[in-house]
């Protein structure tokens, strides 16, 4: 059945999906904590930072469902997390030189 202009199309994510999404965060999860444990010195926040990015975009794929909405919608939650990270990563070259 064709769906209309209103009406809302669904999508059917099997259980596989979802204990691979949950066991692949408990890896980053595991991951997270090791590698705080190590010595990295100042490059210690870019690695936590790169795998919480990872992390959350796993989240966002499939728990909010970002990877069967539109291209323009996706622009605009790249748009929003590109001015985030810019502001994150000011913030943290400015604490970085001081």
């Amino acid at each position: 059945m064709a769906h209309g202009h209103g009406e809302p199309e669904y999508h059917i994510v099997g259980y596989g999906t979802y204990i691979f999404v949950w066991i692949t965060l408990l890896v980053m999860t595991v991951l997270t904590v090791a590698v705080a444990g190590l010595e990295l010195g100042q490059i210690s926040v870019l690695v936590a930072l790169a795998i919480a990015t990872f992390k959350s975009w796993i989240v966002a794929n499939h728990f909010m469902h970002l990877r069967y909405e539109d291209r323009a919608f996706k622009i605009m939650v790249l748009v929003a997390l590109g001015t985030l990270a810019t502001v994150i990563g000011l913030t943290y070259f400015d604490f970085l030189f001081r």
